[in-house]
This record gives structure tokens, C-alpha cells and sequence, in this order.
């Protein structure tokens, strides 16, 4: 007859379960639900589109609820960082936490850093906040622009 011994498989069963959460710290949002809590995951807000031509590169933001004032916009090292706050729904209104049937809509700060493929002109960056959506246009510096090479044939 075989000797079961439940410590040891109660031991297995939590290294299992270690290995499960450790797999689901390493998703971030949207697949995340705590991406406003601080301290428990990346935040990726607010959710981004990097595009470019030939002269700028292209930022769209979505951060609809953001109060346009709070955004602040930094540069450096070819990194681009939006941070703000997404205040509280139904501003002025006090709702206590146990009268929540549902709450989905995240709020409070954020920082989102996205790096750069190439160098900016960072005086000549401009930014629009448009209908919950962050424009932001970031002309490329001249050493970064492609140069058209002619080819002398002797």
C-alpha cells in the first residue's frame, strides 16, 4: 500500500498555483484589470498608435474623461512620457464604496512612456487634446529624416 502524504501534495498544489499567478502578473491592460491600482501592474494608459511619414512621427492617445489640464508631456533619451489623472466619475457627487452595484470605470493617475524610434526636434513638438483623444506631432530632427543619395556613374 502506497503512503500518501498530504503536506507534500498540498506542497505541489501551491508551487502550481505560484506558477499560475506568476504567469498573470505578467499581462497588462487591457487584459488587466488592475491597471489603476498602485503599485499592481504596468500601466498601459492611456492606450496609444505610433505612426509616421516621412517628416513627424504621430501620437494618438485615447484618453477620454482626462481633464485636458492634468496631462503633462515630457521628453527625453528619445522617450515620450504622458502622464495625468482620469478623475473620479460623477465628479462632486459622494457615492459610498458599499452603494456600488458596478463600477468599471477606472480612475486616478497615470504614466505611459513610449520610446522613439529615432530623434525628435523637441521644440518644435505640438499636442492637441481633441474629443478624449491626445494628438501629438513629433517632427523628426534633420539627422534622423532619410537623405536621398545620388550615385555618380564615371
Amino acid at each position: 500500500m502506497a503512503y500518501r502524504d498530504p503536506f507534500r501534495e498540498m506542497e505541489s498544489l501551491r508551487r502550481e498555483f505560484d506558477r499560475i499567478f506568476n504567469a498573470i502578473e505578467q499581462w497588462t491592460f487591457p487584459f488587466s484589470r488592475v491597471s489603476f491600482l498602485p503599485g499592481r501592474s504596468a500601466r498601459q494608459y492611456p492606450m496609444i498608435n505610433l505612426n509616421e511619414d516621412k517628416d513627424n512621427y504621430y501620437v494618438e492617445a485615447l484618453a477620454p474623461g482626462v481633464n485636458p489640464k492634468t496631462i503633462d508631456l515630457s521628453l527625453a533619451n528619445n522617450c515620450l512620457t504622458i502622464s495625468g489623472e482620469k478623475l473620479v466619475a460623477g465628479a462632486g457627487i459622494e457615492v459610498k464604496p458599499e452603494a456600488y452595484h458596478r463600477s468599471e470605470r477606472a480612475c486616478g493617475k497615470f504614466t505611459r512612456t513610449i520610446e522613439l524610434p529615432s530623434e525628435v526636434d523637441a521644440d518644435k513638438v505640438k499636442a492637441d487634446y481633441q474629443n478624449g483623444l491626445l494628438l501629438v506631432t513629433l517632427p523628426k530632427s534633420e539627422k534622423a529624416k532619410p537623405k536621398q543619395i545620388t550615385v555618380n556613374v564615371g
